[in-house]
This record gives C-alpha cells, sequence and structure tokens, in this order.
C-alpha cells in the first residue's frame, strides 16, 4: 500500500437547524460545499435546497472515509443530530464565510 498526503471528507449539510440532514464523502470540501450552495448538482440536496455545512470529518483514506460515511447513513436521526450538537450546538453554517 502506497503512502499518500490526500484528505478525504465526511460531511453533513442542512436547510435549517432540526432540518432534513444529508451526509456526503468528498476529497474537496470547499468544492463540494459551494457545489451544494450554487445548487450545480441536481438530486437530494438541491431539491431540499440543503446548503449549510454543519459537521464535517477527515480522513485521510478514502477507504475509511466511504465506509464511515456509509455507517454514518444508517444511523438513527438522533445520533446524527448529537453528533451535530456535540461539535457545532447552535447549527452554525460552518462554511458560510468560505466564498466572499
Amino acid at each position: 500500500m502506497h503512502k499518500t498526503n490526500h484528505q478525504y471528507y465526511i460531511y453533513i449539510i442542512t436547510n435549517k437547524k432540526d432540518g432534513v440532514l444529508y451526509i456526503g464523502v468528498t476529497n474537496n470540501l470547499e468544492r463540494r460545499i459551494f457545489e451544494h450552495k450554487n445548487k450545480l448538482i441536481k438530486g437530494f440536496s438541491s431539491k431540499y435546497n440543503l446548503d449549510k455545512l454543519i459537521y464535517f470529518e477527515e480522513h485521510q483514506f478514502i477507504e475509511e472515509a466511504i465506509k464511515r460515511e456509509k455507517n454514518m447513513k444508517k444511523w438513527k436521526r438522533a445520533w446524527k443530530i448529537n453528533l451535530v450538537v456535540k461539535e457545532n450546538p447552535n447549527w452554525d453554517d460552518l462554511a458560510k464565510n468560505w466564498y466572499n
């Protein structure tokens, strides 16, 4: 197995506090959130206007990021909310100042 310096991100976006949650994985969090905010990709997130980054975590290897994402998607909603609240109690948009 070769060593790489790549970063992969699991993220959770929403439309409002206690709103619909979407969990995704990406190798470029800034670009991916930009795509969500600007509705550049049609699908679940654009349909429900999900554009607020409320949680993310970094992983070094894509395999572990995908495994974590799949596990998180199976979690009960309450577990996902607890994860967000622990790190971001006000459900602030963590990316709100990224694109000024």
